[in-house]
């Protein structure tokens, strides 16, 4: 009797695991209604950088054709739009690196609408130190962190 009734409640068991089994799908979970091109061209942009040396904002040579690509899919794309975040090192004061997270923000702003980007596809703001890439110290960390960053906010 006992092993009758241990039999059937391994199979009553057994029954409701096959009734909790997860489905899979193979479909996406969100379609954006986004173009493979479409989706490449912000990811682009998103994973774009201006790196700038210690208390300037001045866009170096190297990143001409970062800016310049960006320039490119803004153009081509008009509905997406970018915030450009300008960021500091943690060296000087909050309203020092703020004026100066800003200005590096302008300068890529400028540096794009120079080249046909239209200005009501950009917006700047400036974080200072307050959104570091690289958490320390030294001067490989505060390279990391003197920085533009582009974020796509509209599409």
């Amino acid at each position: 009797m006992k092993r009758h009734a241990l039999i059937l409640t391994l199979v009553i068991a057994l029954a409701a695991s096959f009734g909790c089994a997860k489905k899979t799908t193979t479909e996406p979970a969100y379609d954006t209604g986004e173009s493979p091109e479409m989706r490449a061209a912000i990811q682009t942009i998103s994973d774009s950088r201006v790196y700038f040396a210690f208390n300037k904002y001045n866009i170096e040579k190297q990143y001409d054709a970062v800016l310049t690509k960006e320039a490119e899919i803004l153009r081509q794309y008009p509905s997406i739009h970018v915030r450009i975040e300008g960021n500091c090192d943690d060296r000087g004061t909050q309203e020092y690196n703020l004026a100066l997270g800003e200005r590096r923000a302008r300068a890529a702003y400028d540096y794009l609408v120079s080249n046909g980007v239209n200005p009501g596809q950009l917006e700047m703001i400036s974080y200072g130190k307050e959104n570091p890439a690289v958490l320390g110290t030294g001067e490989a960390v505060w390279a990391k962190n003197r920085r533009d960053d582009f974020r796509v906010i509209a599409q």
